[in-house]
């Protein structure tokens, strides 16, 4: 007479799927590495500590704006000019070089090939020329040149050109020189002439210009 069953192992023998061992390993379950339970065998990988060395040698820079220029930014693209001048004393005529700023139309034009008395124009950032409000030697410029006058506020103004034509920067890159002016002296650029007007200068006024008609 065969051994009757139990209730019991019935019920553990459908629990198992009738496939024996193998409902064995589906409950134990985290043996799957797809289970989100740890277990010995497929614990949760560490999450790797992050290298804050490598922001080293990527480091932010944030452009500083400035308080009389608050549209401008130290990083903004600028041409600066090294021209070569004259002043006028004491009845002399000496010569002297120039920093000047270079708005964009005037970029333009001398690189269409006009004589000017600019020999060098560098491609910078305000940053790179101006400290605050104050004027800074360009590299490679002469210790001797003289920045001119008002060199700030038109700095600034030559700033906003190439702002408002981006395309104007390309004419020559930034960090690099252009020296293939149409270099010329012949019409000397005299700073501090004073202009002397003559009686031929004078515009000869209609009868009734200073009439009530």
């Amino acid at each position: 007479m065969p051994t009757s069953r139990s209730f019991r192992d019935e019920k553990e023998e459908r629990g198992t799927g009738g496939k024996g061992n193998e409902g064995d390993e589906r409950d134990k379950g985290n043996n799957n590495p797809q289970c989100p339970m740890p277990n010995a065998q497929y614990p949760h990988t560490p999450i790797p500590k992050f290298n804050f060395e490598v922001l080293r040698n990527f480091p932010m820079t944030t452009a500083i704006s400035y308080p009389n220029a608050p549209d401008l930014a130290t990083d903004d693209y600028i041409v600066i000019g090294l021209a070569t001048c004259f002043v006028k004393e004491d009845g002399e005529v000496y010569q002297i070089e120039v920093i000047e700023p270079i708005p964009s139309a005037a970029l333009e034009a001398l690189l269409k090939g006009i004589p000017t008395s600019y020999k060098l124009a560098h491609a910078t950032t305000l940053g790179s020329v101006l400290d605050g409000d104050s004027p800074l030697l360009p590299d490679g410029f002469p210790e001797s040149a003289q920045f001119g006058e008002e060199f700030v506020p038109r700095a600034f103004a030559a700033a906003r050109t190439y702002k408002r034509r981006e395309s104007a920067k390309s004419l020559i890159p930034l960090g690099t020189n252009y020296t293939e002016f149409k270099y010329s002296i012949e019409r000397k650029r005299v700073l501090n002439a004073a202009r002397v007007v003559t009686k031929e200068d004078n515009v000869k006024q209609h009868s009734h210009t200073h009439k009530v008609l």
